[in-house]
């Protein structure tokens, strides 16, 4: 079983591993890689594992995560104001969201997809990544956590 202690930035990487949102905002993780391995890891509290992002294994082999298809729905205008207006409804609902140019994207949830509609915007359901925003007062440094 490898554990992953420490985050990092690699192009190299010995082991994949796909997880959902869900499991990439925990703590502390059991799962298998990609690969069959079994992974362990321990990061700090309230990080959440970007696709893309690499971890540092105990023995030295770095993973790479990459983030999974997920059941999503996804509001795509042109429309600043009225994406804004989205925005700030779901945020009023805690609700996780990704925010890109002409693009919000949750978890799917068809009581936020009729409310999303009736602000104006269509919704489509898809299949696709999901990585939130990591919300104002989440740190944004290179801080790097080892556990001993």
């Amino acid at each position: 079983m490898l554990e992953a202690y420490e985050k990092i930035e690699s192009e190299t990487y010995q082991h994949e591993l796909v997880a959902s949102y869900e499991e990439r905002k925990k703590s502390r993780h059991r799962t298998t890689t990609k690969g069959g391995v079994e992974l362990g890891w321990f990061i700090e509290r309230g990080h959440v594992l970007e696709h893309g992002e690499c971890l540092k294994c105990s023995n030295g082999e770095i993973i790479k995560i990459t983030a999974a298809k997920e059941s999503v729905s996804e509001v795509v205008s042109q429309q600043a104001l009225l994406l804004t207006r989205a925005a700030y409804h779901l945020g009023n609902r805690h609700v996780p969201l990704q925010v890109e140019s002409g693009l919000l994207r949750y978890q799917h949830d068809h009581v936020l997809d009729e409310m999303v509609l009736g602000l104006g915007l269509q919704v489509e359901h898809k299949h696709a990544p999901f990585q939130p925003e990591n919300g104002a007062y989440h740190g944004s440094g290179g801080h790097h956590h080892h556990h001993d």
